[in-house]
């Protein structure tokens, strides 16, 4: 009988016909369980912590043998023992807890396109993308799908990772040495070349005789783009069950989200740094139910030996005291614990932006808000600490620009108020204002880079050492390589300008100097506002 529901199932996708109900599930012997994790950023020990996922899938053995543990994207960076071991620390841990799939997400690159296809080597379970492409060969750069056998139920796990990667990690990685790219993510204006590549895989996993397909994407909803988003994945395709999802470090234990034929897809995801883990339970009647695990279960002896002998490998090195701080800098609201760096003004960016201006010598200071991951805490600094914050390893830059180019580079970084972005541009050496009643007329390109201003600015009232911005004129503007030079966030309009200082020392050792030599090593009161002090408005 299964045989033969599966062959309708086949026709009706080859015919692009509706799925008719009965053909929606098919019963296991035992119940299939699916715990799936996003977005750790290195956060091995965080909240509920690794060795506490690796007791769970466990434990959830002791009663099915049908268990899977998979990971949707952004593990390997984030925090200190991530940059400094380049990602291997944490694929080792992964290792030892037992992932059975894992997809890139965008900041699995970010160690650089040599380096991620040693870290493919060596996570056991490998990596899969229906969507990453080497465009010298037209091929797929990994495998699309995996097939489990869980009895007699097949279950496929295909890969997905948001175009949004070429912008979002460093572009140049994606590039050949003359900046014509040779990897791509099926990127166009509209999303309908990923939904086609992730249909294809769709189609060829379900006539391979999968029984279930789930989509296991680095996609997100809230911030990230709309026509790449899994709510737009889910709606644009058929054949799908469930999306297993990552990237806007959301928690959702269940949203459900009508296919192409209007079957439900349902949408899950666990936030960030192992804050809950996320179960999918394949009932013996194969319906599937979504929950978000909360508790802490204890940990995992062995998982556990080897999570604290990684880190005690880099602990010498980053407990080293660099300063104080005598109020605690912030990167999230006090009150409410909302993020504020990449939609508002906080006192920690406002700290950043001011020692890059300071070193770097510069007229403006200009960061993204999505380079800074962490606060800092009242009371000794260590190097930890910065790396915490700033674990990307960026470099610094100056580059001489008009005052066009700054104005849209602020447009661009105000495009999604009031969603987060990324992109948003924390400041020093400058004041704007953003009129959040005008809707941004940013115009992309197809790999989501900035194209034009195509209407009226929402940005305002911009002025720079106090005196109101000259198009015109020339500035000098100080950053991170990653914006002003590589064109990350999409931020496109500084690629090419003169560049005046090109890597001559990194963003944490920036922020050492200017703590050490300009602070006499103890961050004040001048940053004791979480909100920061006037440099950004917003009307």
């Amino acid at each position: 009988m299964q045989k033969a529901w599966k062959k309708g199932l086949l026709a009706c996708l080859t015919l692009g016909l509706t799925v008719p109900a009965p053909l929606l599930t098919w019963a296991a012997d035992k119940e299939i369980v699916i715990l799936h994790t996003n977005d750790m950023h290195c956060g091995v020990n965080d909240n509920l912590g690794l060795s506490t996922v690796a007791k769970m899938k466990k434990d959830a053995l002791q009663k099915t043998p049908y268990v899977a543990l998979v990971d949707a994207g952004d593990a390997v960076q984030g925090a200190p023992i991530g940059k400094l071991s380049e990602g291997e620390a944490v694929v080792k841990m992964m290792n030892t807890v037992g992932y059975d799939f894992a997809i890139p997400g965008n900041h699995e690159f970010d160690y650089g396109m040599e380096r991620f296809w040693q870290l493919v080597k060596q996570q056991n379970c490998g990596y899969y993308s229906a969507n990453f492409t080497d465009l010298r060969t037209k091929k797929l750069a990994l495998p699309p799908y995996k097939m489990m056998q869980f009895g007699d139920t097949k279950v496929a796990l295909v890969g997905a990772t948001t175009p949004g990667t070429l912008i979002s990690s460093r572009p140049a990685y994606f590039q050949d040495g003359q900046g014509n790219y040779i990897y791509g993510f099926n990127e166009d204006e509209t999303g309908r070349k990923l939904y086609r590549a992730l249909q294809k895989s769709i189609n060829a996993a379900r006539e391979n005789g999968a029984d279930y397909v789930f989509i296991v994407g680095h996609l997100g909803l809230n911030g990230s783009i709309e026509y790449w988003n899994s709510e737009s994945v889910a709606a644009n395709t058929r054949g799908v069950d469930a999306i297993i999802d990552g990237h806007s470090h959301e928690r959702i234990q269940g949203k459900y989200v009508k296919n192409y034929v209007g079957k439900d897809v349902l949408i899950a995801q666990t936030g960030t740094k192992l804050k809950t883990v996320g179960e999918l339970v394949i009932g013996t009647d194969g319906k599937i139910t979504s929950r978000l695990l909360k508790q802490d279960i204890g940990d995992d002896i062995k998982s556990q030996k080897v999570i604290s002998r990684e880190i005690a490998k880099y602990e010498h090195l980053l407990s080293q005291p660099v300063g104080e701080a005598v109020i605690q800098l912030r990167s999230n609201d006090p009150n409410t614990g909302e993020r504020l760096v990449r939609n508002n003004e906080c006192s920690l960016a406002n700290f950043v932006t001011d020692a890059f201006k300071t070193v770097l010598q510069c007229d403006v200071a200009m960061v993204n808000g999505g380079s800074i991951r962490n606060e800092i805490k009242q009371g000794v600094i260590t190097y930890n600490d910065l790396l915490e914050a700033f674990p990307f390893g960026n470099m610094c830059a100056v580059v001489e620009v008009s005052g066009q180019q700054i104005l849209e580079a602020l447009e661009m970084g105000a495009s999604h108020y009031p969603e987060e972005f990324g992109g948003f541009f924390q400041v020093a050496g400058l004041q704007y204002t953003i009129n959040k009643s005008i809707p941004s007329t940013v115009q992309l390109d197809e790999k989501g880079n900035f194209s034009r201003v195509g209407g009226i600015y929402r940005v305002s009232d911009v002025r720079i050492g106090g005196q109101p911005l000259d198009i015109t004129k020339k500035y000098t503007v100080g950053g991170i390589t990653y914006v002003l030079k590589d064109g990350g966030d999409g931020i496109i309009m500084f690629k090419g300008s003169k560049l005046l200082k090109d890597g001559e020392i990194s963003d944490v050792d920036a922020i050492i100097e200017y703590l050490q030599k300009h602070l006499n090593g103890k961050i004040g009161d001048k940053y004791a506002n979480p909100y920061g002090d006037g440099r950004i408005t917003i009307k």
